[in-house]
């Protein structure tokens, strides 16, 4: 099974806005196990989009068109998708309609009659009914073939990917096997080292043939380690990656920091509450950035006291107790994890100190960044090279301050 992926937008080509549509939907047709070959994107020309149609419909089983299903002039999706159905007439679907106005009525507000047009159906085609917003999603045939029209909208389309269109498209297919991943999140190694500690391993998967491994940079998310295998049941899927996430996790050792839907801040706050530790922290150059991260997560008032951002010098004197002189440095950076230790009455104290740019600071190098880490049983810090792209800087500063304190509280009995 081919399923390409057409995405609709003049602001797509102008780079208004960012493609991230093709490849989410790439990243869930890849693990159902349907191929995909082709991602295009088109602009909001009826012509031009059914050119773009016929393309794709000639090599593959089935397409996905993302975007022009929206009320006004320009949102033409229907129109080329009707052409390539065999210029089949748009009717007005009634319960569709139904459903448009109830929502603005719902809402208290008026309803514009243009709203409606999301409510014209190519004859022979399926409704998707839209649960979160307005327009519908459309199953069309064409002959053998199929095109599937989602919203632009992302949490539209994702709604209606997983809920209809992944199990039309499995059914079609007629293939029963099961497609399982397991991401494993590491950091503190770069794509192409883990691919070399990985070596090994790879060659033999490379034999086998299943499953198969992939990485992925997500920045300051780290890099992941994805396994994928096809067997017959979840059960045999699951002993499989299970078997080979453990061959993994033997090379890499503590790089591993996670997997699947984990991130590092959520360990973190583990480690901290198996512990019965609190948090605070004192940031610099990256302005609270760890502290919203860590907010981020359910839960995390139950470790987390605080934090001080002290992005003046001065703030750093004077609140913290920070030595008089230059600041980013690693006894400055034990100074400030001290400092907010205890001042915020915490068992243990975060802090960063660095330049992020765009000029040097007391002759420290752009990208220069100072980690402390303050713990009942000692403090420590160490001094990283994060590159000279300012947000970059502060994002791989956040990141690493995290595994730093990952790492020592792991070597801290729970």
């Amino acid at each position: 099974m081919r399923c390409d992926v057409l995405v609709v937008g003049t602001e797509l080509l102008l780079g208004q806005i960012n493609d991230t549509n093709s490849s989410w939907i790439g990243d869930r047709l890849a693990l159902h196990g349907i191929g995909s070959l082709m991602q295009v994107k088109v602009g909001d020309n009826v012509g031009r989009i059914e050119a773009a149609l016929r393309l794709l419909l000639d090599g593959a089983d089935a397409v996905i068109v993302s975007g022009g299903l929206g009320p006004t002039h320009d949102d033409v999706t229907r129109e080329a998708i009707a052409a390539v159905m065999g210029g089949v007439e748009l009717v007005p679907d009634e319960a569709v309609a139904d459903r448009i106005r109830d929502l603005f009525a719902r809402r208290g507000r008026r309803m514009p009659e243009n709203n409606l047009r999301q409510a014209l159906v190519p004859v022979g085609a399926t409704v998707i009914a839209q649960t979160r917003g307005t327009a519908p999603g459309l199953i069309c045939p064409v002959g053998s073939k199929v095109v599937y029209a989602v919203p632009g909208v992302p949490h539209e389309m994702k709604d209606m990917l997983e809920r209809a269109i992944i199990p039309d498209l499995v059914a079609r297919s007629g293939d029963t096997a099961v497609i399982a991943s397991r991401v494993l999140k590491t950091w503190g190694e770069s794509e192409s080292g883990l691919n070399e500690r990985l070596d090994g391993i790879i060659a033999r998967l490379d034999e086998l043939g299943d499953p198969t491994v992939a990485f992925l940079a997500r920045g300051w998310e780290g890099l992941e380690v994805r396994l994928t295998t096809r067997q017959d049941t979840d059960v045999a899927a699951a002993l499989v990656l299970d078997e080979w996430e453990a061959e993994v996790r033997g090379v890499l050792g503590p790089l591993v920091f996670g997997v699947g839907q984990q991130s590092m801040e959520s360990i973190v706050l583990d480690l901290l509450r198996d512990r019965g530790l609190t948090l605070a922290l004192a940031e610099s150059l990256t302005g609270g950035l760890v502290a919203s991260r860590l907010t981020a997560i359910l839960g995390a008032s139950d470790v987390f006291r605080g934090g001080i951002v002290s992005y003046a010098s001065e703030v750093k004197f004077d609140l913290l107790e920070v030595s008089q002189g230059p600041v980013v440095n690693e006894p400055a950076a034990v100074e400030m994890a001290e400092g907010v230790q205890r001042l915020l009455h915490a068992d243990v104290g975060l802090s960063l100190t660095g330049v992020a740019g765009p000029a040097e600071q007391d002759g420290v190098p752009v990208g220069t960044v100072c980690i402390g880490v303050a713990l009942p049983t000692g403090s420590h810090a160490v001094t990283v090279q994060l590159g000279t792209l300012r947000e970059q800087v502060r994002q791989f500063a956040v990141i690493n301050s995290l595994d730093l304190l990952r790492r020592r509280l792991q070597l801290t009995a729970p």
